[in-house]
């Protein structure tokens, strides 16, 4: 191993060549992942925050969907441990004279590459790439199904507020339907013993929202009464049918469902996350989110930590 990187000796044997979804990752699995990200993290503040545990790998970005954090996070792990990094862009490829994505990869893969972070619309789509290349594949995203290192990172986040996750109470608010942030931290939060609860419009819940084993409210009051961190999400009106026809108007869900000043005073003890982008005004207030109670811009400094560590692991850096 590399005499810049010192992870954490454990007897965990991390078998994983992909990151699919957080079904298949066990209890323990989810808990090295988050025991080595602390070391990454630590480099993130040292004055050269570079290892070049990456440094004979190829990385492809394969984003079919618009994104900035999740693109942007992934991209600086990636450089920061040194990989070769290629972007595609659906926009300038050649998706857009009709290539499928089958041959997209293939392409791709007859590059020589090693690992591939990919963000779709479809559902499975990761799944998929795993029948097509022998690379390590990444779901940075798959439409509303799962996002694996976002739950990653906001449980990372969570436990430098609470080392032990086992009976917290954690709160999601807001649109539970078409979130794949939810899915994946209702997976993770439950496997390390936390109680969920998911907060919003009945319209905004999926319908068999009680198979994802989580609680269900559409009362914000005694959420926030009741919870330890409060998560917020935002609307994804790009991901509805119907739009704004989900709820009467912005400003009524933000009566209903926003996190406001007087939430801040009369529940004192709840922290406020969020995975961005924050619609101010919609699910907080401004001066919730810049709050000293927000560890927002907590959870993207802890994200390229996070997505570090699993490249590293994925790359084979636990048999190192």
């Amino acid at each position: 191993m590399s005499e810049e990187l010192e992870l954490k000796d454990t007897d965990h044997e991390f078998a994983h060549k992909h990151l699919l979804g957080l079904t298949d990752y066990s209890k323990e699995d989810i808990q090295y992942v988050l025991e080595q990200a602390k070391y990454f993290r630590e480099i993130l503040d040292r004055p050269v925050p570079k290892v070049p545990t990456l440094r004979d790998k190829t990385i492809v970005n394969l984003f079919y969907e618009d994104s900035t954090r999740t693109k942007l996070s992934f991209e600086l792990a990636q450089k920061r441990m040194g990989a070769d990094v290629v972007n595609f862009s659906k926009g300038s490829s050649s998706v857009q004279k009709g290539e499928s994505l089958k041959d997209t990869i293939r392409n791709i893969s007859s590059m020589k590459i090693d690992m591939v972070v990919v963000r779709h619309k479809s559902p499975g789509v990761p799944h998929f790439l795993t029948r097509c290349v022998d690379a390590a594949i990444i779901n940075a995203g798959d439409g509303a199904h799962e996002h694996p290192t976002q739950a990653l990172l906001d449980m990372f986040t969570m436990q430098q507020v609470y080392p032990n996750l086992e009976g917290r109470n954690i709160a999601i608010i807001g649109d539970i339907a078409h979130s794949r942030v939810v899915r994946s931290n209702v997976i993770g939060l439950l496997k390390l013993g936390a109680n969920v609860t998911l907060c919003g419009p009945q319209t905004m819940m999926p319908a068999h929202v009680h198979e994802l084993g989580a609680e269900v409210s559409h009362n914000l009051e005694e959420t926030l009464g009741w919870c330890d961190i409060a998560m917020a999400l935002r609307i994804q009106l790009e991901r509805q049918e119907n739009g704004t026809e989900l709820f009467p108007s912005i400003r009524e869900y933000h009566q209903l469902f926003g996190i406001t000043e007087r939430h801040l005073e009369k529940y004192p003890d709840f922290t406020i996350m969020h995975p961005g982008p924050v619609n101010r005004g919609v699910e907080m207030d401004s001066a919730v989110a810049d709050s000293d109670r927000s560890i927002i811009l907590s959870q993207v400094t802890n994200g390229v930590a996070v997505r570090m560590a699993i490249l590293y692991l994925l790359s084979g850096g636990s048999r190192v």
